[in-house]
């Protein structure tokens, strides 16, 4: 971090997660050299230190997988550009299907990645017991193998991020935005620590704040936070380093090897509110209170599908907040009404694995005037219907966070 505030910058971004490294990292990548990234504590401490990492590339848009495909390619070249360590590794991940109708979805995004020339197979229960001795098959239908998909260390990653924009002249400073100043349908600039900023352009990359910043222009950014589980095992013994990413999506369970553990996480199916009162001022890497009975279907649904389990104990129970829109995609792009204001936020538990490619969609925004990839379904814009009735949003943001565990793609 710098110690010198300064008065002006061409691109003022608020918030230090790895959305807003990304953006900064692919702005000067593009020669946007005076880039100055505002984080109100320390980079990562909202919610990107305590993501599971998981770096898939199957999207329910051709955009967003051509989008998460480049994202693959960027983590895997991160760490010897900038020399900053990412803990990226591809060991595939491995789709559960238990329904017909689970498989035939599972087959239809085979063909949809071989279509864009991603490897993809499908498997039988056999093929995946073969592959995975420990997983229960017996109960499946069979399943779909994605071998260049992988997992990331979301803080180091972050921090690769930030250095390579730091390298190519992005500022980077810890302070509290209090305010985003309007002149004329346009920002001004912000205001921090009781100086003012000001900018050509201002990007809210803020997470769960994002719709608390959005206020202060009277910009209304429908998400939510929720409370977010995953369980940590003990060492899991013979567990291999290349273990995959395994998705159990009719259970709403994920899996992931973790420097010999298992990582089990989830989608619950009624997720619970948090902060309903307002995110607290000094929060900083927080954990929430753990809540065992919310999240004991989940880890029975985990107990069942790998039996061996029983004999694992449990080193981590972990519960963090993440934030939700209404419809499950992202809020992104510029602001109506202002002529220089970006969103990027709403990451529906997905946003290391979407970093790479908003950073790049939201550079091009600002640097060319529009992505070079339709992104339409996540434009802020969307919610333009929704503008004149903000109570209502807010309702319905709040209604609708505990429906996002069904999303046939969301793990």
């Amino acid at each position: 971090m710098h110690d010198e505030l300064p008065g002006a910058a061409h691109v003022v971004i608020i918030g230090g997660g790895i959305i807003g490294c990304s953006i900064a990292y692919h702005l000067t990548k593009a020669g946007v050299k005076d880039v100055l990234v505002l984080e109100r504590k320390q980079l990562t401490s909202g919610t990107t230190w305590h993501a599971a990492g998981i770096v898939g590339q199957l999207r329910p848009t051709r955009s967003w997988t051509e989008l998460a495909r480049y994202g693959v390619e960027l983590y895997k070249s991160l760490e010897s550009e900038t020399g900053q360590a990412t803990g990226f590794k591809q060991n595939g991940s491995l789709r559960l299907a238990q329904q017909p109708g689970r498989f035939e979805e599972l087959k239809r995004a085979c063909t949809f990645a071989l279509s864009l020339g991603i490897e993809a197979h499908m498997r039988t229960p056999r093929e995946i017991n073969q592959q995975c001795p420990n997983l229960r098959t017996d109960d499946l239908v069979g399943g779909l193998w994605v071998p260049s998909d992988g997992q990331t260390n979301p803080t180091d990653t972050t921090m690769a991020l930030a250095k390579g924009a730091r390298l190519n002249g992005a500022r980077f400073f810890e302070g509290k935005v209090t305010g985003i100043s309007v002149e004329r349908a346009r920002v001004g600039g912000v205001e921090v620590d009781g100086r003012s900023i000001s900018a050509d352009f201002v990007i809210n990359c803020t997470g769960m704040w994002a719709h608390e910043t959005g206020r202060w222009t009277g910009t209304p950014v429908p998400l939510h936070a929720v409370e977010h589980f995953y369980i940590v095992t003990e060492q899991v013994p013979g567990l291999p380093n290349n273990f995959p990413v395994i998705r159990d999506n009719d259970n709403g369970v994920y899996y992931k090897e973790d420097a010999g553990k298992l990582l089990i996480g989830a989608t619950e199916r009624e997720a619970k509110p948090w902060a309903m009162d307002g995110i607290p001022n000094d929060f900083c890497f927080d954990e929430l209170a753990p809540d065992y009975d919310h999240f004991l279907p989940s880890i029975e649904s985990a107990f069942k599908r790998i039996p061996s389990l029983a004999d694992i104990g449990i080193k981590t129970f972990f519960n963090g907040p993440e934030s939700f829109t209404p419809d499950q995609r992202m809020q992104l792009g510029p602001v109506p009404g202002f002529g220089n204001y970006y969103i990027a936020a709403g990451m529906n538990t997905v946003g290391i694995q979407a970093a790479a490619g908003i950073g790049k969609v939201i550079s091009e925004w600002i640097t060319e005037g529009f992505p070079s990839l339709d992104v339409s379904d996540s434009d802020i814009r969307r919610n333009l219907h929704f503008f004149a009735n903000k109570q209502y949003l807010f309702d319905r943001t709040i209604e609708s966070v505990g429906a996002h565990a069904r999303h046939p793609l969301a793990l």
